[in-house]
């Protein structure tokens, strides 16, 4: 597997001999890749192994001990079919767990730079002093089926999110439909994947059932066979005993997860929005009803991914540079705290730290200047591209702030 930690945003530097990175190689998000980019996982893809063992392991004892034994006293061979259904459909269960887990759930890409403000003009001239900043507004109004919906601007993606899409903190990626983030897939389930999501948890549920019935079943074989008290055969077949045990438990959490996501499908919510309570004060614009609700979820096209992760980045040429006070981001000169995001609010004020940036640059530029000279080949001047936009602020401040360093560390030492 390879996890990706770089920049996949629009205009990525290229790769060797001038081409440039794979998709999946230079991704932003938390994702972990297999077979060059054919499958994503989120970052938590080692749990799968875990609930693949969960699944295996009975299933191997099941037919070790439960269903050889079942050949041997069914009659008319009806135990070989026990057998058989239990190997197609513990491998149909595990075929559902991939397609959940080893598939793009619905990930919105990044935007390379915020998106322009309504009534900005581009080709405009901005003075420091002549246009006050256009600030991005925080959420915007989104009419569906007659109801209004509130859509929120994605500080980390620099975008504003469709309804229903949602930031997962563990992956790092605004995912269409977000319903939530299943640690026993290790995979965010959304738009794209909650389908196979269902049909993972039922058919589970199913094969936990078949499980505790045939164990049963062997066990009055047994007690009808030897003419013995139930208590008696059960002890005959202890393997049939604990898998009694593990699937008792089991079919209560996958059962109930079943259940639960059949309410969320004929309602037409998702797990993140039922437990926000998202609709108990207000009217739900997706719900259409019951069937319609249902035939959306499996009787519709699956949209295609809207990133191609085996293919390169694609490179930007021509942007026209945007003036630094031309627009902020809604959360600039005001502590960001984004709850879906679970990050820490972090205080920035685009301004103060330009002219910050501008001061120290033109301040070790003089200082040079007034030396002998034999730094001046050395240091360019440091105030004249701090402020440069097509570089990004944060860069060059790390810039100048390095090469102010350096400096100050030859003075020193002289």
């Amino acid at each position: 597997m390879n996890g990706a930690s770089a920049s996949a945003g629009v205009g990525t530097g290229a790769g060797a001999g001038g081409e440039a990175p794979l998709v999946y190689k230079a991704w932003k998000g938390n994702n972990v890749f297999l077979l060059k980019g054919r499958f994503i996982f989120g970052p938590d893809a080692r749990s799968l192994f875990v609930t693949m063992f969960l699944i295996l392991a009975p299933a191997s004892i099941f037919c070790a001990f439960v269903a050889k034994e079942l050949m041997d006293r069914f009659s008319y061979g009806l135990g070989l079919p026990v057998m058989i259904a239990a190997v197609l459909f513990t491998a149909y269960d595990l075929s559902l767990l991939l397609l959940t887990s080893g598939r793009d759930p619905g990930i919105i890409p990044r935007n390379a730079h915020p998106p322009e403000p309504e009534g900005f003009d581009g080709n405009a001239e901005v003075g420091a002093n002549q246009t006050p900043p256009v600030r991005l507004p925080r959420v915007k109004d989104v009419v569906v089926n007659g109801i209004t919906v509130k859509t929120k601007y994605c500080d980390t993606c620099m975008l504003y999110r469709p309804p229903r899409c949602s930031h997962c903190s563990i992956c790092n990626n605004c995912v269409e439909r977000f319903d939530h983030h299943c640690p026993w897939v290790g995979q965010c389930i959304g738009l794209r994947n909650y389908r196979f999501f269902y049909m993972f948890v039922f058919s589970t549920t199913l094969l936990c059932l078949d499980v505790f019935g045939f164990c049963w079943v062997l066990i009055v074989k047994i007690r009808n066979a030897e003419q013995i008290t139930i208590w008696k055969a059960m002890a005959k077949t202890p393997a049939s005993i604990a898998l009694i045990i593990y699937t008792f438990i089991a079919v209560w959490f996958v059962g109930g997860l079943s259940v639960f996501h059949l309410y969320l499908m004929s309602t037409n919510q998702t797990t993140y929005e039922n437990f926000r309570y998202r609709y108990d004060q207000r009217a739900n614009p997706y719900n259409r009803g019951v069937i319609e609700n249902i035939k959306e979820i499996f009787f519709t096209t699956i949209p295609p991914s809207k990133n191609n992760f085996c293919g390169r980045v694609q490179q930007e040429h021509g942007l026209r540079p945007r003036p630094t006070n031309g627009f902020m981001s809604p959360n600039m000169g005001r502590a960001v705290g984004d709850i879906e995001m679970g990050r820490k609010p972090v205080a920035w004020d685009e301004p103060r730290m330009a002219a910050e940036i501008g001061d120290l640059g033109a301040g070790l530029s003089n200082l040079l200047e007034d030396k002998d000279g034999r730094f001046r080949s050395a240091s360019p001047d440091l105030s004249r591209d701090a402020l440069a936009v097509g570089g990004g602020l944060e860069e060059q401040g790390s810039s100048v702030m390095n090469r102010g360093r350096s400096s100050w560390g030859v003075e020193a030492g002289r």
